[in-house]
């Protein structure tokens, strides 16, 4: 280990000031980009514990989390707790054997803990919490809808009085962002309580979103009408247009026209019924009756009769005498069958009563398309009555394109913009790719170097100690042949034998201790041999 690093650093000391700064920023960045990686991938994978948790219930559970150190994370605007995925059920059951969450509004387990104590204020109150706990839970069921509050005014019943107070209800709903309750969902929701509370009438229900606006107020049942009735309106106008539009962009091409619809749709509801009699002569009779009366006689003398006169005198030009009297009366009645046909008809709201469409055509881009054509081809594919009173007008006109051309450029610049971040980013992440590159090449073209540089220096030095050993042992075996070895002799060449043997391992030490400073001296003996 201790040699390893020696190396390094001499290494290290070999390379100019460039190299070095390259070698520092790249071990920098190598070593950053690890914890990095590292960080990313000791960090715990974290996975919903509760979902659309109450006030109340979010701080009960993240009081109990870290009071069992349990690390979390809050979203959704601490209505979500997240806990790490590998101790999410675990934890949900350590906290329901706590009661957690408690649910916010109980509902009717309120009613749970009631005994015969309960005083009938405290029992009447929890039946009012416990239905307004239901009325929201089943509230926010509804798609779209977050959270839902429902306030409930049941007066006491009045059993001596002919009047009772109404009972009433507020509903105030969250809606989720980016969406809100159609007149549809808000009309159901309206219904959902009047029908859950006994003698609550839909009248007296209120409806208000979270942002204060009024969606439904007591009463309103005529306005959610009139909601209902709009939006029907502007989904048959948007279905009209569309199907002129879908035509046109065929026509003219998308982008050369444009369609305004309106229409008058009656919303009355309206029964006639219809009776029609056929009879005939020549049917028989089902009953006939006669009745004939016949009188003859004289009529008794009635006594002087006439005219008063203007002066009192009495006309006696009449007859005083007896007349005789006839009288016949005839009386027939026949019954016949008689056919009859009654017809009922009822009209069903939302029939058309008036329709007009105007189109715009851009003149640029008819190409030698007649307006009168065009208008022809939608007064039969929407079904313009005239008796009706529809209407249908295509004109032709240019179009202002400068919004579209602006926008067009806006984008073309947004798209340049991105591709140019892009090829900066791209290249900026390869220049620091290859700059890495380079700094480990370089590290390995000096660790090579610096090895190659040690062999050499070792090489030289051992075959130099050979050639000394070489040379000393000739010496030696030719000054034995001529002197007669005397034991003072050979004591002297065993020292000299064991010298050398040190001399070399320290020079062996020395050149794996220090390869490049023994590289430097041979080269410097070489140079000053040579010389």
């Amino acid at each position: 280990m201790t040699v390893g690093l020696e190396r390094f650093a001499a290494t290290f000391k070999e390379f100019t000031t460039g190299q070095k700064t390259v070698a520092i920023l790249g071990t920098a960045a190598l070593v950053l980009a690890g914890a990095m990686i590292f960080r990313w991938a000791a960090a715990p994978s974290y996975a919903p514990l509760y979902s659309g948790l109450a006030p109340a219930d979010a701080s009960a559970v993240v009081d109990e989390l870290t009071a069992q150190g349990v690390p979390y994370e809050l979203t959704a605007g601490g209505t979500t707790v997240m806990v790490p995925q590998g101790s999410v059920y675990d934890t949900r059951i350590a906290l329901s054997g706590k009661g957690l969450p408690s649910g916010g509004d109980n509902g009717y387990s309120l009613l749970d803990n009631q005994d015969l104590s309960t005083s009938q204020f405290k029992e009447q109150t929890d039946f009012k919490r416990a239905m307004e706990g239901e009325l929201s839970r089943t509230i926010q069921a509804i798609d779209g809808v977050q959270s839902a509050v429902v306030h409930l005014a049941m007066p006491p019943k009045q059993v001596f009085s002919d009047q009772q107070d109404p009972t009433t209800a507020s509903v105030l709903v969250g809606t989720r962002a980016g969406t809100s309750l159609e007149p549809q969902q808000v009309q159901a929701i309206i219904n959902l309580v009047s029908s859950s509370v006994d003698g609550l009438k839909t009248d007296n229900i209120s409806v208000t979103d979270s942002t204060g606006r009024v969606l439904a107020a007591p009463g309103g049942s005529a306005g959610a009408a009139a909601s209902t009735q709009t939006q029907q309106v502007s989904d048959f106008e948007h279905r009209i247009k569309h199907q002129v539009q879908s035509m046109l962009d065929r026509v003219v091409g998308a982008g050369n026209s444009t369609v305004g619809v309106t229409a008058d749709l009656s919303f009355d509801k309206a029964t006639t019924e219809t009776v029609r009699h056929f009879g005939n002569a020549d049917t028989p009779a089902l009953s006939e009756s006669v009745a004939t009366e016949e009188y003859s006689g004289v009529a008794p003398n009635a006594g002087s009769t006439g005219v008063v006169g203007p002066d009192g005198q009495m006309d006696s030009d009449l007859a005083a005498d007896d007349a005789t009297t006839e009288y016949t009366k005839r009386n027939a009645t026949t019954d016949r069958a008689v056919d009859r046909t009654t017809e009922v008809r009822e009209a069903a709201p939302g029939s058309v009563r008036s329709l007009h469409v105007a189109v715009a055509l851009d003149s640029r881009s008819l190409n030698g398309t007649d307006p009168q054509v065009v208008q022809d081809l939608i007064a039969a594919g929407v079904g313009i009555d005239d008796e009706r009173g529809d209407t249908v007008e295509v004109s032709a006109v240019p179009f202002d394109r400068t919004a579209e051309e602006a926008a067009a450029a806006e984008i073309a610049a947004a798209e340049k913009a991105e591709r140019d971040a892009a090829t900066r980013a791209m290249l900026r992440n390869g220049g620091l790719a290859v700059l890495v590159a380079l700094v480990v090449i370089l590290a390995v073209i000096q660790a090579r170097r610096a090895a190659r540089r040690r062999e050499t220096a070792t090489t030289y030095m051992v075959e130099q100690l050979r050639r000394d050993a070489e040379e000393r042992a000739a010496l030696q075996a030719s000054a034995a042949t001529a002197v007669e070895t005397s034991p003072a002799l050979a004591a002297l060449e065993q020292a000299d034998n064991d010298l050398s043997q040190e001399v070399r391992d320290e020079i062996a030490d020395l050149v794996e201790r220090q390869p490049d400073d023994v590289a430097a001296l041979l080269r410097g003996w070489l140079v000053e041999k040579g010389g």
